[in-house]
């Protein structure tokens, strides 16, 4: 019996370029893949659609989506035997819908393309970051989408980070970000700033990108920072602060303790900092424990250039 496998990537979302959509394209955004945590799927036939595993509610959802959307009345075995952490910033949802329908896909003998794919899994509405990291890994920079359109928003950028850099990622015992209908609140109630957009398009065009692709880490850790405060700037009307309330104190020790550069990802509580080095992160991690508190958690993962991984296994 065929079981396909899908491994995919969480991923840190590291600031949109319009927060308030008033452009021609609302939004546009830039993030990069991670190696841990991540989902993992497996597919088989079978004569009803089941899932089972963690985040099981989910994955049906994004399971029946594909089904209704390859038009067939087939069933399958899902299970999912990881997940990225629900509401912590790091891109569960997306990412899990995305693996789960890449599984079936294949298992239904189809490749669809990575739009193809965000559309199937009912993705990408808003950010794409999710599926241009989940298909391509590395740092990914997208367009924003058109609106009244249903693509997904374009890829501009794709690079891959360093091999030796590494990413000191901290999820928090705190309060999940916003989500759901309180996400849509909040993006209704943002207001146009044309010249922070401005700003953060300057420092992602002019200082981040061109520091990553001469893998100068000073440069590309400050261009980060103040990337990251700008677009904590935007939010901060709608979620009391620049970083989320457990979050920028985290932010603020990473960089004290020797971080080239940090930020929150999406609406938090998980932070990250980028450092040169493994020995260099996990003394970062170390020192940082005192800080965290109780239920926390900062672990030195790499950056992943891959992409999710589909593969038949026995």
């Amino acid at each position: 019996m065929t079981t396909v496998r899908v491994e995919a990537p969480a991923r840190v979302h590291m600031g949109m370029l319009d927060a308030s959509g008033d452009g021609p394209r609302r939004f546009g955004g830039l993030g990069v893949a991670v190696s841990r945590p991540a989902v993992v799927v497996e597919a088989s036939a079978s004569d009803e659609l089941t899932v089972e595993g963690p985040d099981a509610d989910r994955a049906l959802a994004a399971a029946q989506h594909c089904r209704d959307a390859l038009g067939d009345a087939w069933g399958a075995r899902v299970r999912v035997l990881e997940a990225i952490p629900a509401h912590a910033g790091l891109g569960s949802g997306t990412k899990l819908a995305l693996a789960v329908t890449a599984a079936l896909s294949s298992l239904a003998g189809r490749s669809p393309d990575p739009a193809a794919v965000a559309r199937m899994a009912g993705r990408g509405a808003r950010s794409a970051v999710g599926l241009w990291t989940f298909a391509l890994g590395g740092l990914v920079v997208e367009g924003g989408r058109r609106p009244g359109s249903a693509e997904p928003a374009p890829l501009l950028v794709r690079h891959p980070m360093p091999d030796e850099w590494r990413c000191v990622l901290v999820t928090p015992a705190a309060e999940p970000g916003l989500s759901g209908g309180a996400e849509e609140a909040a993006f209704a109630d943002l207001r146009p700033d044309p010249d922070r957009s401005a700003e953060i398009a300057w420092v992602v065009l002019t200082a981040l990108l061109p520091a990553l692709v001469e893998a100068d880490l000073v440069e590309f850790g400050a261009a980060l920072s103040r990337l990251q405060r700008l677009v904590g700037d935007a939010f901060a009307p709608v979620q009391g602060g620049t970083f989320h309330p457990q979050a920028g104190p985290l932010v603020d020790a990473l960089l004290r303790l020797g971080a080239a550069g940090a930020g929150q990802s999406s609406w938090g509580p998980a932070v990250y900092g980028v450092v040169g080095s493994e020995a260099e992160g996990h003394e970062i991690g170390r020192r940082l424990e005192a800080e965290l508190g109780a239920g926390g958690r900062a672990e030195v993962v790499r950056f992943d250039n891959r992409g999710a991984r589909v593969e038949e296994v026995a």
